[in-house]
């Protein structure tokens, strides 16, 4: 026998942990980093240490759902996730408020900010640059889909003097370059200025390319 469920939603308080290298108080150019899927945010910012700058602040929030990911029968890492397709869009505006506090109280208002999202933190930058008020300077796809619901109006709205840049590696499993060429096309075609990067490796953060974006400058 089935059981009738009513679900209800609540709203309640809990506490979020940002990684943060460098002084936001001191920064003339904020980079906000969204990790994948199974990863912390000492992950993400370790696998973007080559991006530190004397004058560059690397903010990597962290998904606010955690969970063992298991290695071997003795030792169990921990890992965490943006949303899953349950509850979806709950967990999207819960997301939302949660990216938009970050910012408001971590970025000062006249500094740059930069978004980089790799796999799953993808979609998450994705759509949060193209909701919030917050003025975006750049954004990167690092080995991700682009979703469906994020338009190319959406994002021409958003990137004003730059083009959205989409990276993946000719190696990748996870995400084919197929995938995210795709997503290319689609936008392209719609009048997005898109470009891709592609190097030679799978489903990671490449240094090479990296630095490119990273650019010249006194490192800490």
């Amino acid at each position: 026998m089935r059981m009738a469920i009513d679900f209800r939603s609540l709203t309640v308080s809990r506490h979020a942990r940002v990684g943060i290298v460098g002084d936001p108080a001191t920064a003339a150019e904020v980079w906000l980093i969204l990790h994948g899927y199974g990863m912390l945010a000492q992950g993400i910012l370790h696998w973007f240490r080559g991006a530190q700058r004397a004058d560059r602040v690397l903010i990597a929030p962290e998904a606010l759902s955690r969970f063992y990911t298991e290695l071997s029968d003795s030792k169990r890492a921990v890992g965490a996730s943006w949303t899953t397709r349950e509850d979806l869009a709950n967990e999207l505006e819960d997301q939302f408020a949660y990216l938009e506090r970050a910012v408001a109280e971590m970025v000062p208002d006249a500094v740059p900010l930069h978004v980089h999202g790799f796999s799953q933190g993808v979609s998450v930058g994705a759509r949060w640059c193209v909701r919030t008020t917050r003025r975006v300077a750049r954004l990167v796809c690092w080995a991700g889909a682009m979703p469906e619901d994020v338009t190319a109006d959406d994002l021409k709205r958003v990137l004003v003097h730059e083009p959205l840049h989409l990276v993946v590696g000719d190696r990748d499993t996870r995400v084919p370059p197929a995938r995210v060429e795709a997503d290319a096309s689609r936008l392209g075609a719609a009048g997005l200025d898109v470009k891709v990067h592609r190097f030679d490796g799978g489903h990671r953060v490449d240094e090479a390319v990296l630095e490119e974006f990273a650019g010249p400058g006194e490192r800490p």
